[in-house]
């Protein structure tokens, strides 16, 4: 058991939950970094269901037809693929890993 700076026991559980969750705080923030960034360069960004975190579309001005699709996977720190990620990168050409530390974490 680790101790805390007033000399308290703090559980190895709890300590893990604080790190999960402030890891998944860290990769929303690196999802909202990275959308934004999409959208600024002209994309319709939408959330993926599985296996890819977002799917971009970028549509011509004139027609509104879809010209360029990429399916997205945001990554933080030194996250790695999971398998269906993985799976995923190997049967689609598009899929890009973009990689993103966000400014305030």
């Amino acid at each position: 058991m680790n101790r805390d700076f007033l000399g308290n026991k703090v559980p190895k559980k709890e300590i893990q939950r604080a790190v999960i969750d402030e890891n998944r705080r860290k990769g929303r923030m690196g999802e909202e970094n990275v959308k934004m960034k999409f959208q600024m360069r002209g994309y319709d960004v939408e959330r993926s269901p599985r296996g890819k975190d977002f799917i971009a579309r970028k549509r011509d001005i004139f027609t509104g037809r879809v010209t360029e699709t990429k399916h997205i996977e945001v990554k933080t720190g030194k996250a790695k693929l999971s398998r269906l990620q993985e799976k995923t990168r190997k049967n689609t050409s598009n899929y890009q890993v973009v990689r993103d530390d966000p400014l305030f974490w």
